[in-house]
């Protein structure tokens, strides 16, 4: 297929609607998930799973319990027991009915104080090894552990049982069960190929679609008022922020400010390159251009920045979308990238693209000879990111979910406002942006493709040439 090139356009854009808050995971639906966990388990032949999480690396652990960990540790233990124990810190106790599991009695609960923040009460409290050990963990076990994260052996000498938690729950554990029997299990749940959370169910959908609306909307009222003169802090106020946890640090970066510093107080410039996202829980939304109406205001040398780069970009990554299909290799993705826009100009060292979930960056199944294949439930972000000391970048980071006819079916049967929402984004993409979308792709957000490489006007976006 030949390449369709770029031009440029002038649009409104669109609006595409809301979505009402989704509703919390119902304790049926995390009795669901410790069942496939525990499956995970018995195919493992792990007696024990230990589950940790702590403010930054939650993900895991309320994906099973909707527990998010407020400035402490959390230790879940999965075993015979026919409910799992939660292990928290002070101040962590008083949050547990915010768990539908715990409110249901599906969850047992224990305070450790040493999970608690410095010189707080610690009295009360059997030890970690203790508690550990009332679980039966012993001689014997099998005692899978997990945190944020997986090694290969050329991470890590030790593999599989190099351990991403704190050493004091490490050395727990190990004592009790012995080194050897203690083993990394994060790829239970991350691994793009059979993770449990590499795939998300309809409502999970739904939830993601909610987040990437509420950030895309943030992202475009903050593009439409950039002005030079202004502070990064009051650009960054019509975000309109309201308090929703994110999923990853909010950035807006102008001039040579490191493309992942937040808001500082910078007052922005004409001629400057702005890169800026905002993240909620399962959508991060990111755009990069310059503060200019037209190329005349950008430095001579980057004045070429719509023909030599960002126009470019937005080819291939129309051509990514094209090949975003069920079956379709994540290294075939990787390959078009590196091969279409070579490193030396465009600086792309990251994965072209990743699974997100309630965790900005989950794995990704898009890597150098990666032959994991796309399939129904991925939840993607389209994170491919430039780098230029000439050009700055430029960016079209949204959200899609890959969904087969059965899951389509179901999304539109569960949420059909939000499958419609989708299917009139998909229209918008391919019959006002050029765009070829596969029929398993749906675009969660309200910024579907829109890339305007000057934002002082941002009515004029890429589009393929029909």
């Amino acid at each position: 297929m030949q390449t369709r090139s770029h031009h440029l356009i002038e649009i409104q854009w669109p609006e595409l609607g809301q979505a009402a808050p989704p509703p919390e995971p119902t304790a049926a639906e995390l009795e669901r998930r410790l069942a496939l966990t525990r499956t995970a388990m018995q195919g493992r032949a792990w007696t024990h799973l230990a589950v940790y999480g702590d403010r930054e690396h939650f993900a895991n652990l309320a994906w099973l319990t909707q527990m998010d960990p407020r400035f402490e540790e959390m230790l879940l233990v999965i075993g015979p027991a026919s409910r799992p124990l939660l292990i928290v810190g002070n101040e962590c106790e008083g949050y547990l009915p915010f768990s539908p599991l715990h409110r249901a009695g599906g969850l047992r609960a224990e305070r450790f104080p040493a999970f608690s923040l410095l010189n707080q009460p610690r009295e009360g409290s059997r030890t970690l090894r203790e508690i550990l050990a009332s679980e039966g963990i012993g001689a014997g076990s099998q005692v899978g552990c997990a945190g944020w994260k997986y090694f290969a052996s050329t991470d890590d000498p030790a593999g599989r049982l190099a351990l991403d938690v704190p050493s004091f729950i490490a050395d727990a554990l190990r004592e009790l069960a012995g080194r050897e029997r203690v083993e990394n299990a994060s790829d239970l749940f991350m691994h793009p190929e059979w993770g449990l959370r590499a795939t998300v169910s309809a409502s999970e959908i739904a939830e993601f679609e909610y987040s990437n609306i509420k950030a895309s909307e943030a992202v475009k009222r903050m593009i439409f008022g950039v002005r030079p003169g202004r502070r990064d802090h009051d650009v960054f106020r019509l975000a309109q922020w309201d308090g929703e946890p994110l999923g990853c640090h909010a950035t807006f970066a102008s001039g040579d400010m490191p493309g992942l510093c937040s808001p500082s107080g910078r007052t922005l410039q004409r001629g400057e390159p702005l890169s800026l996202n905002l993240c909620f829980r399962g959508g991060n939304i990111c755009r990069a251009g310059w503060i200019a109406e037209t190329a005349d205001d950008l430095p001579s040398a980057a004045r070429d920045y719509v023909a030599a780069f960002a126009g470019p970009y937005f080819e291939v990554m129309a051509e990514w979308f094209r090949r975003l299909r069920l079956g379709t290799p994540g290294g075939d993705l990787h390959a078009l990238v590196t091969q279409k826009l070579p490193f030396e100009k465009f600086g792309i060292f990251l994965n072209p693209g990743h699974l997100i979930h309630l965790d900005e960056w989950l794995s990704s199944p898009i890597y150098h000879g990666s032959t994991v294949s796309l399939r129904s439930g991925m939840a993607l972000q389209v994170d491919v990111i430039p780098s230029s000391p000439i050009y700055g970048s430029t960016r079209m980071e949204d959200g899609v979910v890959l969904a087969d006819g059965a899951l389509r079916r179901q999304l539109e049967r569960q949420f059909p406002e939000c499958y419609a929402r989708c299917q009139v984004r998909r229209t918008f993409m391919a019959e006002i942006l050029g765009l070829e979308l596969p029929e398993e792709v749906l675009p969660l957000s309200n910024t579907p493709a829109i890339v305007p490489p000057f934002f002082l006007q941002p009515s004029q976006v890429f589009a393929l040439a029909k």
